[in-house]
């Protein structure tokens, strides 16, 4: 059973910088597409960063310049890198995952993903 464990969220101040971890079990990842998603209270959620199995990344326009995503394929893990938080990169973030094929013609569609992490808080302080 293919299982996403998001960790590394908590609170910094802003300008301050942290590092998300996403890893896959039950899988190998081979083909995979992979996103980090973020809803924060009353909004509806959203499309931080994507990464596929070839190594092409797609970012959002709000974090470009400041958010860096990875992938390990050995550890079977995708990182976000964020820095420069800002007060509305407070959010839950998710990671999502499309392990039988490439990502979606629109990767910002979450319904598209199959597989979903349980979230990991980030709160961003000013």
């Amino acid at each position: 059973q293919v299982k996403l464990v998001e960790s590394g969220g908590g609170s910094v101040q802003s300008g301050g910088s942290l590092r998300l971890s996403c890893t896959a079990s039950g899988y190998t990842l081979s083909t995979y597409c992979m996103g980090w998603f973020r809803q924060a209270p009353g909004k509806e959620r959203e499309g931080v960063a994507i990464i596929d199995n070839d190594g092409q990344t797609t970012y959002a326009d709000s974090v470009k310049g400041r958010f860096t995503v990875s992938s390990d394929n050995a550890k079977g893990t995708v990182y976000l890198q964020m820095d420069n938080l800002k007060a509305e990169d407070t959010a839950m973030y998710y990671c999502l995952a499309v392990i039988t094929g490439p990502c979606p013609s629109n990767k910002w569609r979450d319904y598209e993903y199959n597989y979903w992490g349980q979230g990991t808080q980030v709160t961003v302080s000013s």
